[in-house]
């Protein structure tokens, strides 16, 4: 598996968007994430975009940070969050999600975040127990679905 930065809006990384997106529609009912992102909001230095390919070239797995400082939604100065961890159903089980988590965490502390928040919800356990089990602990609520009662949000100090 080969691991590498990759624009957010790169067709690979639309095509497992789709399929996360397509995974959250089956596993929360509705849409998917309405969270808005563009690719701008994962250009280093103030992001990164991966995406993880196998040996045959296929991307397999994603994930992705993006700044963020205190605002009305729940954030802090200094949080770097993280978003779109996603790994396709064959290649589950590898360790790829893990990699790209100590990547992401590895860049963002490089450009200076000071911690790293995400949110997932109860219909991922397999998504919390990898958080669980990488540092991270419950934290006050944030973002686009702090309101959700499905909603967790975690943190992890970068430092």
């Amino acid at each position: 598996m080969h691991i590498q930065p990759t624009p957010y809006d790169h067709p690979d990384a639309v095509k497992l968007d789709d399929a996360v997106q397509a995974e959250y529609a089956v596993r929360y009912g509705g849409e998917g994430d309405v969270t808005r992102l563009d690719a701008g909001m994962f250009a280093p230095p103030h992001g990164l975009y991966l995406l993880a390919y196998d040996s045959e070239g296929r991307p397999v797995a994603t994930g992705g940070w993006r700044t963020q400082d205190a605002n009305d939604e729940g954030y802090a100065d200094g949080d770097a969050e993280l978003k779109r961890m996603y790994v396709i159903p064959e290649a589950r089980g590898l360790g790829l999600a893990r990699r790209i988590l100590a990547a992401l965490e590895s860049d963002a502390r490089a450009a200076g975040r000071t911690r790293m928040v995400l949110e997932t919800g109860t219909a991922q356990p397999e998504a919390i127990a990898l958080y669980l089990s990488s540092g991270y602990e419950p934290c006050t609520k944030f973002g686009y679905y702090r309101d959700y009662p499905n909603s967790r949000c975690f943190a992890k100090p970068l430092d």
